[in-house]
């Protein structure tokens, strides 16, 4: 695989490192690794590149579909190989550029990723909606038809939860034996390279940008959104920034508490992300401070003497 992975928390430049590597040596292609991305007219709070970037260097897996629909890893997974199959056709090189870390798993590491069984899904969460059970009264039910996979998740990590569930159901084979689960790091098949920043770095990049996602016109994206005919799929809905203002916009929730919400939700998930990415041994990670370009640049590199 003619490609490299730069990964991180949000906020901390990698769409800004990859666009200047691409500009710089005029034969990469970028890849976007978000599962937020892929949804047309969800743009400023996904980050996602501008158009005058996406019309300088080719990127892919960028509005995929509308904010109606759902889209699965599986999805992107078949979406990614397509991709860089047309990239390697031209001779060039791609870099994968994201922090859903799963979704940069199921490409670089070629999961095999079970099937949807939406019905079963369906009535697992209706069981918690009604108050028939919890979350934790849904793990127990794990454990017992897959103690392997109960133990690889938290109790109160409900779409996890879930979804080994719905797989071990609707199946009829246990969900930890799809693979060898995400604690397991074969060998690479494309190099990684890690942007670290400090926590308190990553938070003022945070509130400064959402600053500007609202100066911008984040809040009339969210109510074009909610406004369209088909509105916004169930996990579309759940994407950071969109989930806070749409409690504002449907629900009254004051906007400088969403505003709040949202911005202490992302710092969250940014802790969560780099813990996610720190604990897979085949990244290789900027020294604090350092730029990620150079690092990219010698990897790239490395693909080059190797044609």
């Amino acid at each position: 695989m003619n490609a490299v992975a730069l990964v991180g928390a949000t906020a901390t430049g990698k769409s800004e490192a990859a666009l200047e590597v691409a500009r710089r040596r005029g034969d990469v292609e970028i890849v976007s690794v978000d599962s937020m991305c892929v949804y047309r007219g969800m743009d400023l709070a996904t980050a996602k590149p501008s158009p005058a970037a996406q019309a300088e260097v080719r990127h892919h897996l960028i509005n995929l579909v509308e904010p109606d629909e759902e889209f699965t890893v599986a999805q992107f997974q078949l979406a990614a190989r397509a991709a860089l199959e047309e990239i390697a056709g031209r001779g060039r090189c791609a870099v994968l550029v994201g922090g859903t870390g799963l979704y940069l798993r199921a490409v670089v590491d070629d999961l095999q990723i079970p099937g949807r069984y939406p019905d079963v899904a369906a009535q697992l969460e209706a069981e918690v909606d009604g108050g028939r059970t919890d979350v934790a009264g849904l793990h127990a039910r794990l454990a017992t038809m897959d103690p392997v996979a109960a133990g690889r998740m938290e109790q109160t990590n409900r779409r996890r939860i879930v979804r080994a569930l719905e797989v071990t159901i609707g199946s009829g084979r246990p969900f930890s034996e799809f693979g060898p689960g995400l604690e397991a790091y074969p060998p690479a098949r494309v190099p990684m390279i890690g942007i670290a920043r400090p926590n308190e770095e990553i938070d003022r990049r945070i509130e400064e940008r959402f600053a500007r996602w609202m100066a911008a016109g984040l809040l009339d994206e969210v109510r074009e959104l909610v406004a369209r005919p088909g509105g916004m799929s169930r996990t579309a809905r759940q994407a950071l920034g969109y989930r806070e203002l749409l409690a504002h916009v449907e629900e009254g929730v004051p906007l400088e508490d969403s505003v709040a919400e949202a911005v202490r939700r992302s710092k969250s998930f940014a802790r969560r992300q780099a813990s996610w990415f720190r604990r897979d041994p085949r990244i290789t990670w900027t020294a604090p401070g350092a730029g990620p370009v150079d690092l990219l640049d010698q990897a790239l590199g490395a693909h080059d003497s190797r044609r």
